[in-house]
């Protein structure tokens, strides 16, 4: 299958981990793993420019929103000069990726007329699973998807089984944004589930929701994990300041345990592909280290540990 275009950094992902690296033509502006698709034409853009923090960014989108605007661009002359045989995109949020509507207008104004629109639309962790299978189906590796998934279900299932050895599920809050707080929904309850914690707030399937300090303050987890959705690890260690101002800080038992972990949200959590399960092991080591130590040192640099006085620490 010759021509592939990937919209969307976790399909990129999808693509390349059943073979078809070599048939992909293009890329979107915030795929860069596997490392070699770094350099692939790349046909989106954000239309905002870069912002020095979460609020501001979060201020940006909201104001672009506000004006019925797109968040992304399209590079339609771009996409007719690849004419690719089919697009892989999302119908999931408008915020993270290109919208299916803008794509489907991009792609009917092609002279190319056969092409393929895969759009995924991932809420749980089965939908990643079916998003990785239709992908399969539609650039001709069914047979690669079905190996891919039956892989990924086994480690999950090992992660599940260890767990079950633990002693007690510690209450697990994830935060999926600083500034404001919004906290993991979609799959994360589920991955904490299977992880051996007791996931907080969000429900499976549930959207992210804002939540304010007074809100945060009722509750009192036993571990957390902040992952901002798009940010490395890097990325959210420069707005570290900001966790005692946004998060009951001074307060939680967890601060005082050290039980607070950022993680890396770019390459783990907020990718919807093949490595959200390397999320579900991470993010078991974060809540059960003495039951995930392995999984720990397979990840070495996806996680900081937190102190009280906001100092990092190899987790």
């Amino acid at each position: 299958m010759a021509g592939i275009v990937s919209l969307l950094p976790s399909a990129t992902e999808i693509v390349c981990a059943l073979g078809a690296r070599e048939d992909l033509a293009g890329v979107s502006h915030e795929c860069d793993w596997p490392p070699d698709v770094i350099g692939l034409p790349v046909l989106t853009r954000a239309k905002m420019l870069p912002s020095p923090s979460s609020l501001a960014i979060d201020r940006s989108v909201r104001d672009v929103v506000r004006q019925a605007l797109a968040v992304y661009d399209i590079d339609t002359a771009l996409l007719e000069k690849i004419s690719p045989a089919v697009v892989v995109t999302q119908d999931l949020c408008d915020v993270c990726a290109v919208s299916l509507t803008d794509v489907r207008s991009a792609v009917a104004r092609l002279a190319k007329r056969d092409v393929t629109i895969v759009s995924l639309r991932p809420e749980r962790l089965h939908d990643i699973f079916r998003d990785i299978e239709q992908t399969g189906a539609a650039i001709g590796r069914a047979t690669e998807a079905t190996r891919v998934v039956a892989s990924l279900r086994a480690r999950v299932d090992a992660v599940r089984g260890r767990a079950t050895a633990a002693v007690a599920r510690p209450s697990v809050l994830t935060v999926e944004w600083l500034e404001p707080v919004m906290l993991g929904g979609m799959w994360m309850p589920e991955l904490i589930t299977i992880a051996g914690g007791t996931p907080l707030v969000t429900t499976p399937g549930e959207r992210a929701p804002t939540v304010s300090r007074a809100e945060l303050a009722r509750l009192d987890p036993d571990v957390v994990v902040v992952k901002p959705c798009g940010f490395p690890l890097e990325r959210t260690v420069a707005e570290i300041d900001a966790l005692p101002r946004v998060l009951p800080w001074s307060e939680w038992r967890c601060v005082r345990a050290g039980c607070v972990f950022l993680a890396d949200g770019n390459a783990y959590f907020n990718r919807p592909g093949p490595r959200i399960v390397d999320s579900l092991e991470i993010l078991a080591a974060c809540i059960h280290p003495e039951i995930f130590a392995d999984h720990r040192d397979r990840y070495p640099d996806a996680v900081l540990r937190v102190s009280p006085d906001l100092r990092t620490h190899r987790w």
